[in-house]
């Protein structure tokens, strides 16, 4: 099976994924009173598994209810040492570089990974690792914060799969890497 690394993420107008403290509110600007997932159902029929960042992951639990996940989440972090108690079954540390990381994932037989977190995101496009782009943009203007993209030692070229429009304001484009 061919290894495939998709980034699914919601960025503000101005292209961020978090406010200049950390916020993340403004997710919410736009009205959902059936709550449509926006594709997350299908993504998570499509992935064997998740990778993200320690800061994500802390992000995630500090919503409260379920985990959100029901494949196993793979957490990058130098810092932390274990896993909760609560989440040892669904979240695993590893720690190293994007390649070694993808390298010990596929050796577990996961091979369509989400890839989330801004950092992580950052690093994988750094070496060349993602291959689909899912960015919902929410039409807020943030002025500031977290950008979803980091700088490049050169550039990565994609190309346009598919453009969805959700709660007749939240614009998705699916976008698809181009190499060669």
């Amino acid at each position: 099976m061919k290894p495939k690394n998709i980034v699914f993420i919601a960025q503000s107008l101005d292209g961020y994924i978090a406010g200049k403290k950390g916020e993340l509110d403004w997710l919410d600007a736009i009205s959902n009173p059936e709550n449509q997932d926006m594709g997350f159902k299908a993504l998570m029929e499509e992935v064997d598994a998740l990778v993200m960042g320690r800061n994500t992951f802390e992000t995630v639990l500090g919503f409260g209810g379920e985990w959100p996940y029901p494949k196993p989440v793979f957490v990058l972090s130098n810092s932390l040492k274990e896993m909760p108690q609560a989440y040892q079954d669904k979240a695993f540390l590893l720690a190293g570089e994007p390649k070694q990381i993808l390298e010990s994932i596929h050796e577990k037989n996961y091979f369509t990974l989400y890839i989330d977190g801004g950092r992580t995101i950052q690093a994988f496009l750094e070496y060349d690792l993602i291959d689909e782009l899912r960015i919902s943009t929410i039409p807020i203007l943030l002025g500031g914060g977290f950008s979803l993209f980091g700088d490049l030692t050169s550039p990565l070229s994609f190309e346009l799969v598919k453009s969805e429009v959700f709660l007749g304001q939240i614009g998705q484009n699916h976008y698809r890497r181009v190499k060669g």
